[in-house]
């Protein structure tokens, strides 16, 4: 048996950008990424914190050290700029291999650095 797990979060990051006209995704700041476990092309869970929406999306990498968290595409909608969001990220695993399983959560400051 296989189980769907946390592999990585982000929690509580600014979002700093919402282009509707931009074909889907949210661009997230390369830095944050690694720190997390992330990659490009990797389906993201994301919770608005400021008025609950959750949906999920891809990633694309934005530029190291930018800070930034751009919600792409029809996911514009969902968010405005300065809105608190949670970036989230599953595995799948066998139970024994979840149970010792460790995800990677960080939790950038108000400007999304580490």
């Amino acid at each position: 048996m296989t189980i769907e797990v946390l592999k990585s979060k982000i929690h509580c990051a600014t979002v700093t950008e919402a282009n509707l006209y931009y074909m889907g995704s949210i661009t997230i700041d390369e830095a944050l990424m690694d720190a997390a476990g992330l990659i490009a092309g990797e389906r993201v869970y994301i919770v608005n914190n400021m008025n609950g929406e959750r949906f999920d999306t891809y990633i694309i990498k934005g530029p190291r050290n930018s800070g930034c968290i751009c919600l792409n595409g029809a996911a514009a909608r969902k968010v405005q700029v300065g809105d608190v969001i949670i970036i989230m990220a599953y595995a799948q695993m066998d139970l024994e291999e979840a149970k010792s399983f460790a995800p990677k959560i960080i939790f950038p400051d108000e400007k999304n650095r580490i």
